[in-house]
């Protein structure tokens, strides 16, 4: 599936259970093993290679032995490693185990010294486990982990890697770093966002011939373009500036003025008719030579200009001033975003949080609000430790949008996009290169673009996040980074991204 263009439904461990009760008189663990065989077949470099396969006490263990069955029926070196207790095994897993070793299978409790492995197989723990792993299983996680660096071979997850919390991409102490992994039915939150992504390596998904939206709505859904296709509208030619917006951008405080001009470069790029920036620097420049475009104006000013969408917080500092620019701004009868330093003073300004719900009335359809907060600046707004947000970035996301009835997202590996009525999205672009300064302030920029032409909230961020990941990975593509990518580099990229999701609708 192409992860750019298309949505895919996601599943935590609950929504799967009850889909699996539902198919329970169909044979999911015999389609899962073969799934599980033709990719692992796929893998290896060598017709007939040694495949190592790691076996638990649960149905990922069935899974494996089905697997493994499967490989020795086409002439694989299976050696299977049986970390459970057969007695204790689940019905269906029981069954996958004998079938196994009626077939000729051979088990071992340690793993065998001597073959190179051509793959090998993680099917130790699946998407239910809670706890972290430990004892022979703990060990098998990092022999199998120091194998597969060793020896560069291929590490195959089924359904999720080992020790990963499959809900909110939580490690849960030693877990598998795998180069692929296969998950069953469909996919789940926790491969794509938080430890998921570094853990999963490439994640397909096995349907086992069930669909899912048939029978569960899902939880959650990746980000792809088919979600905001209908705003991608290509321009009329009879259009002029004032068809395409006026976006306006408050901050640039004392030596930060760099953060509201990388917004408003972006959001000039991205298609705003106008880009006002209200600079709080006394000794902010009267124009940006590198973008003469923007108009720069003291922030009064431009709260007094007619605006179709404002976002705050860019190098906005947090004196008193810009705590009541602020107030002022969120008073406004328009779509607002808020930002880095303006998601800090709302943290700690009871009265501003009050002047933000007013927002949020029936008579007020226009004045949407959104939040960008990375895991920090989420932690501050819900009075809650760092750590505690990135433990379930899902649910701090939904927290957020629910208490400031606002489209929020939290920032960082798989952000996560939320709307008020509960609602929830994983962006699957993006990668290390967004790491450095300036990056948050390019989304901001986009993001208003998008406002300012009129776009809905949810579709607009959904977008923004999603484009903003997208020419990073574009950049990266053509030898620009990870390491070393700068903000203002995402600007053009995204430009060049966003019009060729445009060109097609063009015709």
């Amino acid at each position: 599936m192409n992860r750019d263009l298309h949505s895919q439904a996601l599943y935590q461990a609950a929504d799967l259970r009850r889909i699996e009760q539902l198919a329970a008189d169909q044979p999911l663990m015999e389609r899962a093993g073969l799934a599980a065989a033709d990719l692992a077949a796929s893998l290896c470099a060598e017709a007939g290679a040694a495949v190592l396969v790691l076996a638990g006490p649960g149905n990922n263990g069935g899974d494996a032995f089905v697997a493994a069955r499967h490989l020795r029926q086409r002439r694989f070196a299976v050696h299977l490693v049986f970390a459970g207790d057969a007695g204790r095994l689940p019905k269906d897993a029981a069954t996958a185990y004998q079938r196994f070793i009626d077939d000729g299978g051979q088990l071992a409790d340690t793993l065998p010294s001597g073959p190179t492995w051509g793959l090998i197989i993680d099917g130790l723990f699946g998407i239910g486990l809670q706890r972290p792993i430990s004892g022979v299983h703990d060990e098998l996680i990092h022999a199998a982990n120091a194998l597969a660096t060793r020896l560069g071979c291929p590490l195959l997850a089924l359904d999720c890697p080992s020790g990963l919390d499959a809900d909110r991409g939580l490690c849960r102490g030693a877990t598998i770093r795998a180069s692929h992994t296969l998950t069953f039915i469909a996919g789940k939150p926790g491969l794509f966002t938080g430890d998921g992504p570094d853990h999963c390596g490439t994640v397909s998904v096995a349907p086992l011939a069930l669909d899912a939206e048939q029978w569960v709505r899902p939880t959650a859904r990746t980000i792809g373009v088919d979600l905001f296709a209908d705003w991608l509208r290509p321009r009329a030619r009879n259009s002029h500036k004032g068809s395409h917006g006026n976006a306006g951008i408050l901050g640039g405080a004392d030596s930060m003025v760099g953060a509201a001009l990388l917004a408003g470069r972006a959001a000039l790029k991205l298609g705003s008719g106008r880009v006002y920036l209200g600079l709080l620097d006394p000794q902010a420049p009267a124009a940006d030579w590198l973008q003469p475009e923007l108009m720069l104006r003291d922030p009064v000013n431009l709260l007094a200009t007619p605006l179709d969408a404002l976002a705050c917080g860019p190098g906005m500092g947090d004196a008193a001033v810009a705590r009541d620019l602020l107030d002022s701004a969120c008073a406004l009868d328009l779509p607002l975003l808020l930002d880095a330093d303006a998601l800090n003073l709302l943290a700690r300004t009871p009265q501003l949080e009050d002047t933000l719900l007013r927002r949020a009335t029936p008579g007020r359809p226009h004045a949407a609000t959104l939040l960008t907060p990375h895991p920090s600046e989420a932690a501050r707004l819900l009075g809650c430790s760092t750590a505690a947000v990135q433990a379930d970035r899902a649910a701090a996301a939904c927290q957020l949008a629910r208490r400031f009835r606002a489209t929020a997202v939290v920032k960082g590996c798989g952000s996560i996009v939320a709307t008020a009525n509960g609602d929830w999205f994983v962006n699957t672009t993006g990668n290390p290169g967004l790491a450095t300064a300036g990056t948050g302030d390019v989304l901001s920029g986009l993001l208003i673009a998008l406002l300012a032409q009129g776009w809905p909230a949810p579709q607009a961020l959904q977008a923004a996040v999603h484009l903003h990941g997208a020419a990073a990975d574009d950049l990266v593509a053509g030898g620009h980074g990870p390491i070393g990518l700068t903000a203002g580099e995402l600007i053009d990229s995204a430009r060049h991204r966003f019009n060729r999701w445009v060109a097609p609708r063009a015709g």
